[in-house]
């Protein structure tokens, strides 16, 4: 798979008497060229009054150090905006072996926890 495949496609979770849920859905590589992508999509997101955030990784091949380092900067711009009064809570799942290894190295794991599947992700924010 070249990196040029990479695709992110989002989608709003709704329930009933809480605030909707953006999943994001990453395929292919997210590496220096796709991290612009990925970062349009959550800025977008975020604008729209986004707070509540799940990347799922099912079908990403690869995270290089690009990658992670636009994790962050999702992380970042949710953590931190100054007009939103609500904090960002922002969980990831189905991270493929070496996706988890990557992020697990790098401590990301501390900053947004990881869910064995989208379900129990989902699931997460009603506790």
């Amino acid at each position: 798979m070249a990196t040029s495949d990479f695709k992110v496609t989002t989608e709003q979770v709704q329930h009933p008497g809480k605030e909707p849920i953006t999943v994001f859905y990453l395929r292919g590589w997210l590496d220096a060229q796709s991290e612009a992508s990925f970062l349009s999509a959550a800025q977008e997101a975020h604008t729209q009054g986004s707070h509540k955030v799940i990347i799922q990784m099912e079908e990403l091949a690869m995270l290089t150090s690009a990658g992670i380092r636009i994790l962050q900067k999702i992380h970042k711009l949710y953590s931190t905006s100054e007009s939103d009064t609500q904090p960002a809570d922002i969980k990831l799942c189905s991270a493929p072996p070496q996706v988890y290894h990557a992020l697990s190295l790098t401590g990301f794991l501390h900053t947004a926890p990881m869910y064995e599947n989208l379900q129990s992700a989902i699931a997460s924010f009603e506790k």
